[in-house]
């Protein structure tokens, strides 16, 4: 089954906290989002596999090692946006998909309304992104229309978790480790994560 990996680092949980409150404007909300990214990142790049590579510094010559695996950041439109550059601040030569999907507000299932991948998608690993994993529907139908794509190498990363997104990822998806900063307590019934942080895109982008 696939793993649950709480990046609990002092300095991320600092700026999940900065991010939870209310307080915290929309420039803000932007900044820390990206950098969470890049501290979550950190951690699910942590098992990529290598090569021994010949590399001459100005003293001599030594043996070095690179990543071996072509990489591919997909963010989940429209949140999942917030957190490509924080990604790319580590794999800056990663291609980037976008994959539209958004959660129904009656049904709470996910409707797809674009997807733009890397032609070469299936021989990269997928990092899919969106900072909440609420109930876990959009997360779950974007993985599986990856693997529909081909796609064998899926992780997915959010900032914020619901155990009933995490468990749906683990029985739809056995196969995907999901990283994220924190797991909360439930989904309210709105299909809100409590605690949590509000709505992602909103804080995003400022529409309300």
């Amino acid at each position: 089954m696939g793993e649950l990996i709480i990046v609990d680092h002092p300095l991320v949980q600092h700026k999940l906290s900065m991010l939870r409150s209310i307080d915290t404007c929309n420039k803000e909300f932007r900044e820390l989002v990206e950098e969470l990214a890049t501290l979550i990142c950190f951690e699910a790049t942590r098992d990529l596999p290598t090569v021994e590579t010949a590399v001459t510094t100005p003293i001599c010559k030594t043996n070095g090692k690179l990543i071996e695996k072509k990489l591919g950041v997909v963010p989940i439109l429209r949140a999942g946006i917030g957190m490509v550059n924080g990604m790319l601040n580590l794999l800056p030569t990663a291609k980037v998909g976008h994959l539209g999907m958004y959660r129904d507000p009656d049904t709470l299932q996910p409707v797809t309304y674009y997807s733009k991948l890397p032609k070469d998608a299936e021989e990269r690993e997928i990092f899919i992104v969106d900072p909440m994993l609420a109930t876990g529907g959009t997360a779950s139908a974007a993985i599986r229309y990856l693997k529909c794509q081909g796609v064998t190498n899926i992780r997915l990363l959010c900032l914020i978790a619901a155990p009933e997104g995490v468990e749906k990822i683990q029985t739809e998806h056995p196969d995907v480790n999901i990283y994220a900063a924190a797991c909360d307590s439930h989904l309210n019934s709105h299909g809100y994560i409590v605690p949590g942080l509000g709505d992602a895109g909103d804080r995003l982008f400022g529409t309300k």
